[in-house]
């Protein structure tokens, strides 16, 4: 029986009270706290003050726990719009501020099912705006804004992890490897490379976020007038 369909254990007398859900919660707490390392069934049990042993009738693996929390983010991811544009706009826009409040969900987005509850509910919000496109259209526009914000997202990530790890931030970032870029840059081996960093305009992560996502949603209309008839 797959995970959803799956019927929770009968209530019974006990100290603390358990539910699936407030199991879910608790995972993610800690993973808000101290990343998915820190989520284990004998680390939510202690969280919830319960024995390991009693988590085993509502969830079966480690796996099942993740697949019910990212379920459970799904929840979070209200996009707003009616039409295609507002709509994926929108849909990219509240999915990178559910990473940014749960950076774990970096890891997990885009590399699990996407069949529980909340995540279909989700999936219903965005077709029934997308009212304007033809059904053949729907889904390779969805599949590539998400791939878009995934890959945005995972980045942003990464990177907010690195000046965690190494205690620079982009401005010692950039005085740190500074001269050695310009040292390379300087044999001339680079030049396409070298002008762009020399002289693009250097944009911070929400305009460069927003100006991809421009661009894309750009080259989706342009395709789309190009098929209307």
């Amino acid at each position: 029986m797959v995970l959803w369909e799956r019927p929770e254990p009968p209530e019974r007398p006990a100290p603390t009270p358990l539910n699936r859900e407030a199991i879910v919660r608790a995972a993610i707490r800690l993973a808000d706290a101290d990343g998915l390392e820190a989520v284990s069934l004998r680390k939510v049990a202690a969280e919830l003050n319960v024995g390991p042993m009693r988590l085993y009738g509502y969830i079966d693996t480690k796996e099942d726990l993740l697949d019910l929390m990212v379920d459970a983010l799904h929840a979070e991811i209200r996009p707003t719009g009616d039409g295609w544009r507002p709509m994926l706009r929108s849909l990219a826009e509240v999915t990178r501020e559910v990473v940014h409040r749960h950076e774990w969900f970096a890891d997990l987005i885009g590399g699990r099912p996407q069949l529980g509850p909340n995540a279909l509910a989700r999936g219903e919000r965005v077709m029934s705006a997308m009212h304007d496109v033809d059904t053949d259209t729907v889904m390779p526009l969805v599949d590539a804004v998400n791939a878009y914000v995934i890959g945005a997202v995972r980045r942003e990530t990464a990177e907010r992890r690195a000046e965690r790890e190494t205690g620079l931030d982009e401005r010692e970032w950039q005085s740190f490897y500074g001269p050695y870029l310009m040292r390379v840059f300087a044999t001339g081996q680079f030049p396409a490379l070298a002008a762009v960093i020399r002289d693009a305009k250097h944009l911070d992560a929400d305009e460069t976020f927003e100006l991809g996502l421009d661009l894309l949603l750009d080259g989706f209309e342009a395709r789309l007038a190009r098929a209307e008839p």
